[in-house]
């Protein structure tokens, strides 16, 4: 089979089998190709072309495509034992619960494994619940947890949420960043506030430096749970281990997922204290999951923590980060007509254009060079580069170069183009 009738037997079959509105989406961005090989920062497709990814599967690659050491240790685990029967002990799960609890900040102890960010998001409201005999919880206005009911009810975008009302009830939604709406919002019932330490699909929003600290004050004066949404700012990307690093906040719950399978396996993790997890000592058959904590999934994960420290890298994401904020934030300079602002920590970034078509064309261009970045899904105004952590500097250069001349061309096109119109 040739390259092309690979690619034209891919779309068909995602036309016909998958979603055709998901087919169109795709090429619209500018990837009408397949792929069929990664390593490191570079993604392949059926032709050869080799792609700088800026993207990181939304967060997902943080240690790069097919990290060596996180594959061998996989491979290994596949030779073993894949799947467990779910009665023995697993050493595997016993091993990255252990090294999550020694890395988490505060007193958090124990964690359930899930399959992925929206499970641990599902999970961690049921153990609020659970811990506090509380129903109500505050989430934030455009906040993303994911798309399941649960989730999606503390998500924070109408778009998503308005076809699948009713939702679940007892959700508060507050402006992000806004510690006195906060207060004004906990009330009897308040089980938990959920929070993203920064909000991702909302277009990279960092808070203000005393926001998470009041949160936590508020949530431990009134006796309600905090749980640290640290799906995608897990694991490095932000430029600590965990972003509420940053603020010195310690969770009661955090919700794991994305870059914790290392980019090799999916895997999640919710994380509590000791009190929280008292219902579930006391009846662990509360919560359960088939593949959660699978050998597999933990195998890659106890991997990752190594590389994660072994490499140093939360601080290579705040070294290479600032570089890569440098770099945009010079042709954001010299296209102020388009861009807004250019905002991040670390290898967490956000560009945001002033119409959400700009965004959408910059994208393509990037896409004809060969660089892969994407929009933020509750704010299409928005485009983030979230590379892996071992991201070179020449690669950032080219991430850089790729996006000028994107922008460049993206201007020239729109010369005289009225898009309020």
């Amino acid at each position: 089979m040739t390259p092309d009738q690979l690619v034209e037997q891919t779309i068909a079959r995602y036309e016909k089998y998958l979603n055709p509105g998901l087919a169109s989406l795709v090429r619209f961005m500018g990837f009408e190709s397949v792929e069929v090989e990664a390593e490191g920062c570079l993604v392949r497709d059926a032709h050869g072309n080799e792609y700088l990814d800026c993207l990181g599967g939304f967060g997902v690659f943080s240690f790069g495509h097919r990290h060596p050491k996180i594959v061998a240790a996989v491979r290994e685990q596949l030779d073993r034992q894949p799947l467990s029967s779910r009665l023995l002990f697993s050493e595997q799960q016993g091993r990255l619960a252990e090294l999550i609890a020694q890395h988490a900040p505060g007193d958090l102890q124990f964690s359930f494994f899930t399959n992925s960010g929206t499970e641990s998001i599902e999970g961690a409201l049921k153990l609020a619940r659970l811990a506090t005999g509380k129903t109500g919880f505050i989430a934030f206005d455009n906040a993303f947890h994911g798309k399941s009911l649960g989730s999606l009810s503390a998500g924070g975008r109408e778009i998503y949420r308005q076809k699948f009302a009713p939702l679940v009830p007892g959700f508060t939604h507050v402006p992000f960043g806004d510690a006195d709406a906060v207060a004004a919002a906990i009330g009897e019932d308040t089980a938990a506030v959920v929070v993203e330490p920064i909000q991702g699909e909302a277009g990279v929003i960092v808070p203000p430096a005393d926001f998470l600290p009041r949160v936590q004050e508020l949530c431990r004066a009134n006796g309600v749970l905090l749980i640290a949404d640290e799906v995608q700012t897990g694991m490095g990307r932000t430029g600590r281990t965990w972003a509420v690093d940053h603020y010195g906040v310690e969770p009661d719950i955090m919700t794991l997922a994305k870059a914790l399978g290392g980019g090799v396996m999916p895997v999640g993790a919710i994380v509590g204290t000791a009190r929280v997890f008292e219902p579930l000592v006391e009846n662990p058959l509360l919560h359960s999951s088939t593949f959660g904590g699978n050998p597999l999934a933990c195998a890659a994960g106890c991997a990752a923590f190594g590389v994660l420290h072994e490499e140093n890298l939360a601080a290579r994401a705040a070294e290479q980060g600032e570089k890569l904020l440098a770099a945009l934030r010079e042709v954001a300079e010299d296209h102020s007509e388009w861009i807004l602002a250019v905002r991040g920590k670390g290898l967490m970034i956000g560009v945001e254009f002033r119409h959400e078509d700009v965004g959408g064309l910059v994208i393509a261009g990037m896409a004809q060079r060969h660089v892969i970045a994407a929009y933020t899904l509750n704010n299409p105004s928005v485009i983030r580069f979230e590379p892996p952590l071992t991201i070179s500097d020449a690669q950032i250069q080219r991430a850089a170069a790729a996006f000028r001349e994107s922008m460049e061309q993206t201007a020239e096109l729109l010369q005289g183009v009225d898009l309020e119109e």
